[in-house]
């Protein structure tokens, strides 16, 4: 699916608007992410720091979260926004997280400085882990 390029900035504004949201007393770094649904709706997500560090959630995870719990589960681009001069990459959990719900998903980052950054998800994970047992459908 092709994403025009005025909703692409619509992404990157929702993914920057989250990211003021951000908890990163730690890292200091504040990342938000708007996931655009198949249907056309928007979730977004922020990183959750802790003390605990492995405890932390991604904004990419997160987003992915409230868009599940509101019953979407086909998704056609993420947009990510970070407090950084350049664009970020989704980490390797959260890329793995995201090919559950399909490799082809296109993926926009934009940093504080420079030109946004795109990639599909099949590119940054080419070799996802896969689950081989039948699945029951979700509810």
């Amino acid at each position: 699916m092709t994403i025009p390029p005025a909703r692409r900035r619509e992404l990157l504004a929702a993914a920057r608007q989250a990211s003021d949201k951000a908890y990163a007393p730690y890292s200091g770094l504040r990342v938000g992410a708007a996931l655009l649904s198949r249907a056309g709706d928007v979730f977004v997500g922020a990183n959750v720091e802790n003390a605990s560090f492995g405890l932390t959630l991604c904004a990419e995870r997160a987003a992915v979260a409230a868009a599940v719990a509101a019953g979407a589960r086909e998704f056609v681009a993420l947009a990510i926004a970070a407090h950084s001069p350049v664009p970020l990459s989704p980490c390797g959990a959260c890329r793995q997280v995201l090919a559950e719900f399909g490799r082809d998903l296109l993926i926009l980052s934009a940093g504080t400085k420079g030109r946004p950054r795109a990639w599909r998800l099949k590119d940054l994970l080419p070799q996802a882990f896969v689950f081989d047992r039948p699945r029951r459908r979700a509810r």
